[in-house]
């Protein structure tokens, strides 16, 4: 897959913005990367867009900027000149595609059909943007409509919201999302950039879904695990399940018959989307052992550990079920 495709499925979201003044883009652009991402399409709507991906790609230049409704040749060319790198329109057409396709520019156009699905694949594209998503028959169309192409990967945009984010991205058919509803004109236009961080972030960890699993505790040695499982089972009714390596308290605490990771033990920690909660961890700053990684027979990835400890407990990440 594209480079930059990945990087968008990495995050998750791609905030879709209409810019009025371009004065606002450098710290509209910081507050989306300090609410944790570092993307953002501009929409060629207004006369500001071209300008605003320019100042944004020049002062923040890891930002990944794409251009939004762009609807001819003339416009991909300003769009790229001005820094963009990645292509959104509206709709399918050809001459833009082959156009970018041309000069290996990514390019994400619109579908809502099983036509302009078809047309993609002969225009060899890997995504295209179902737009608009809602108004369209949302993630139940799209589920429906990818079935018989299981090679294209949706980015669906138009309704999308911190309500309904993660219907769609539980698909998986769908590499991200675009939403507006973090970067609406009003905030924009007022220049509320706290609160823009604010709802980036909110978005972030919704999408994220991060909570609690269990407590690890290491014991010293086998014994001692299996004797302190039966004694939580005494008092608190949690039922004991002996495994191999550790022994559990029903699911809140497992007790490690050998020590593993950190030196107390682990806390593990649930997540939608292992992958993406990896990237956003990783964008903190935060180092993550890939030495311990642990799949699924299909090469899913199950489970991860930082490498970083809290209080001498280890932080292990654990995937959701699907």
């Amino acid at each position: 897959m594209n480079a930059i495709l990945e990087n968008l499925s990495k995050l998750g979201i791609i905030p879709v913005i209409t810019i009025n003044d371009a004065e606002k883009a450098v710290p509209l652009a910081k507050a989306l990367t300090k609410g944790g991402i570092p993307c953002a399409e501009i929409t060629l709507r207004t006369s500001e867009g071209e300008e605003a991906i320019r100042k944004i790609s020049k002062e923040l230049p890891d930002m990944l900027v794409g251009a939004g409704t762009v609807l001819t040749i003339e416009q991909v060319d300003r769009a790229i000149n001005a820094g963009a790198k990645f292509i959104v329109t509206p709709g399918l057409n050809s001459k833009v595609v082959e156009y970018c396709n041309k000069k290996n520019i990514l390019v994400t156009p619109g579908c809502s059909t099983p036509s302009d699905i078809e047309k993609a694949l002969e225009l060899n594209l890997e995504v295209v943007k179902f737009f608009p998503a809602e108004q369209s028959g949302g993630i139940k169309y799209i589920n429906a409509i990818a079935a018989p192409y299981k090679s294209v990967m949706f980015m669906p945009t138009g309704g999308i919201n911190a309500i309904n984010l993660n219907d769609y991205l539980a698909s998986e058919n769908v590499l991200c999302c675009g939403g507006s509803w973090m970067v609406k004109e009003e905030l924009i236009d007022g220049s509320n950039f706290d609160e823009i961080a604010r709802l980036t972030s909110e978005a972030i960890y919704s999408m994220l879904g991060f909570e609690l699993a269990h407590i690890g505790i290491n014991a010293k040695k086998q014994e001692e695990s299996l004797e302190a499982a039966k004694l939580l089972e005494l008092i608190f009714g949690f039922a004991v399940k002996n495994k191999n390596s550790s022994a559990f308290s029903d699911t809140y605490i497992e007790i490690i018959k050998e020590p593993f990771l950190g030196k107390n033990g682990h806390i593990a920690i649930y997540t939608n989307h292992i992958e993406r909660a990896i990237a956003f961890i990783e964008r903190k700053g935060y180092q993550i052992n890939y030495e311990t990684v642990k799949k699924d027979n299909e090469g899913k990835l199950l489970s991860i550990y930082i490498k970083d400890e809290i209080l001498g407990f280890a932080i292990h990440l654990l995937q959701k079920k699907r």
